[in-house]
């Protein structure tokens, strides 16, 4: 009985939970506003850190590919190889 009771308690919690994070995004979607307008740093991708211990948020940026002339070497070969 105990266990079914505490099995019981944490599908409670967890469905609380889904429900909480789904309001608030809902919530949170339906309170901006049409004319918002991104920040350089945001068209950027280059985003400042929160606090001390937060991760640095910077979108991927295109760079080089150090491996371009040997991936297209092997695309050659492979297309030669199977028309």
């Amino acid at each position: 009985m105990s266990n079914t009771m505490i099995v019981a308690a944490m599908v409670v919690g967890v469905v609380a939970m889904g429900a909480a994070i789904a309001y608030g995004t809902a919530n949170q979607q339906n309170n901006m506003s049409d004319d918002l307008i991104l920040t350089e740093a945001a068209k950027e991708g280059l985003l400042t850190k929160t606090g001390s211990m937060g991760a640095d948020l910077n979108k991927e940026q295109w760079h080089e590919d150090p491996y371009a002339e040997k991936a297209a070497q092997v695309r050659a070969a492979y297309e030669a190889n199977n028309p």
